[in-house]
């Protein structure tokens, strides 16, 4: 990333007072993955993406950016509009529009608890979410549709706030490619900072979350971004990296 997109990339984090950061689990994981029909630019699908993150509730991204035709189809079939975020529950059925109606549910069915008093759906939250989306020059936005779309849905671990992650999901959001978004937010002390704070200050402290865990044991790292592509056998770290191989193997 260049200095520039990770300034705009951090300005857009505290523009939403890094909401999507700290991850207090839900009571229960939904035992498929959540369906979330949505686009990275979108004020409103963002205080849903904050609360995956909150919550640590995994889901499947179907990216519907303005000009799209993979997906937005899709949602006009389920629900009769085009209308963003759209969410899809396999695990009870349920289907929804409206980003504080999503939060509410998700929090009530699988975090227990309600929601938090900090107005995530009305004047407050969405100006700021509004102004993440002009910080970032309306990056995924608008379709750039890719020319040969995976066969299976990428992975990607990610949490809302973070700089680094926010470029991969624009690029995923405009090439219309499905993942499934690895909710990776931050669970201890020792997570907070940058990951070489806690190689430093605390090597020894546990791990804590499923997603966190989870890359330890297999990668030995805890960092973000972290795509895998089932498709050709690739994983990578690194924002740069990983956008560059998107648009590699599967842009114009």
């Amino acid at each position: 990333m260049s200095l520039l997109d990770t300034l705009s990339s951090t300005l857009a984090s505290t523009a939403r007072g890094w909401r999507g950061t700290v991850a207090r689990p839900a009571a229960r994981q939904p035992a498929q993955p959540l369906e979330l029909y949505e686009f990275e630019g979108c004020p409103f699908c963002r205080l849903v993406r904050e609360a995956l993150t909150e919550l640590d509730l995994d889901a499947l991204i179907h990216p519907c950016p303005k000009g799209g035709t993979r997906y937005r189809p899709v949602v006009e079939s389920l629900g009769g509009k085009a209308q963003f975020p759209f969410l899809v529950d396999p695990n009870t059925g349920e289907r929804m529009y409206e980003s504080a109606a999503i939060v509410d549910y998700l929090y009530r069915t699988y975090g227990d608890r309600r929601a938090p008093r900090r107005p995530l759906g009305g004047a407050p939250a969405l100006v700021g979410s509004q102004m993440a989306t002009a910080l970032r020059g309306l990056r995924g936005m608008r379709a750039d549709a890719a020319r040969r779309p995976p066969e299976k849905p990428l992975e990607l671990y990610s949490f809302e706030s973070s700089p680094f992650s926010r470029p991969v999901r624009e690029t995923l959001c405009e090439l219309e490619i499905p993942y499934l978004l690895r909710s990776f937010g931050k669970a201890s002390g020792p997570d907070m900072g940058p990951p070489w704070v806690r190689r430093k200050f605390f090597p020894d402290a546990p791990v804590e979350g499923r997603n966190r865990k989870r890359m330890r044991e297999q990668t030995g790292r805890l960092q973000v971004p972290y795509l895998v592509d089932p498709n050709t056998g690739d994983a990578l770290y690194e924002s740069q990296a990983i956008v560059d191989y998107l648009r590699k193997t599967y842009g114009h």
